[in-house]
């Protein structure tokens, strides 16, 4: 629990404590008696403190409205079949979340893009696996991108060639290359591949 102070981790670790043995968080009073506090608005500055810092939610009106935030892990949504025209986060295009572990992957993934056909197999990417996918308006050659291309989202390896063109290259023997000029074509890059994961 990085950023915390010694007292913020006992408090949080009481939390977390009763949370496991009795089913719900301490009250006020409870922190201020375990750690010898004059009153309870000592303990409710240590909470207020520790919800700045994103490691628990207040729920007003409660006395022990106390929720412990899963640091370790963040709801990520599944985006499926992406209808023409709508933005690739539209609502519609959102079929579930799922909580993946926050250092998963090196950089934070904004959606999970689940995988419809086997042009990538041969890279281990087959139908139905979730790929991580942040958000970029930059790629490299060589990287696995989201693109949008006439308003289908394809996933594939972006690479250009000496003449300016984008080359989009599948990881299946059985697809060609899509090449696309991106003056005369529409071409919108949706993000960059993080990672996998494989369906189960």
């Amino acid at each position: 629990m990085k950023g915390l102070t010694e007292r913020q981790k006992e408090i949080v670790d009481l939390i977390r404590s009763d949370l496991e043995t009795k089913g719900f968080p301490p009250t006020r009073a409870d922190i201020a008696k375990t750690f010898g506090f004059k009153s309870p608005n000592a303990a409710e500055q240590h909470l207020r403190a520790l919800e700045k810092k994103g490691v628990i939610s207040i729920l007003s009106g409660a006395s022990r409205g106390i929720v412990l935030r899963d640091t370790n892990h963040r709801e990520t949504p599944i985006v499926g079949l992406v209808a023409a025209g709508q933005p690739v986060l539209a609502q519609e295009n959102i079929e579930d979340s799922l909580k993946i572990p926050t250092k998963m992957f090196k950089n934070k993934a904004d959606y999970l893009l689940r995988v419809k056909g086997n042009s990538m197999i041969e890279l281990g990417i087959h139908e139905g696996d979730l790929i991580a996918v942040k958000k970029e308006r930059e790629c490299k050659n060589g990287q696995i991108i989201v693109a949008r291309i006439n308003d289908e989202v394809t996933v594939k390896t972006f690479r250009t060639n000496e003449e300016g063109m984008i080359i989009l290259e599948p990881a299946n023997e059985d697809f060609p290359n899509i090449t696309i000029n991106p003056v005369e074509e529409e071409f919108f890059l949706e993000g960059i591949c993080l990672g996998v994961i494989k369906k189960f």
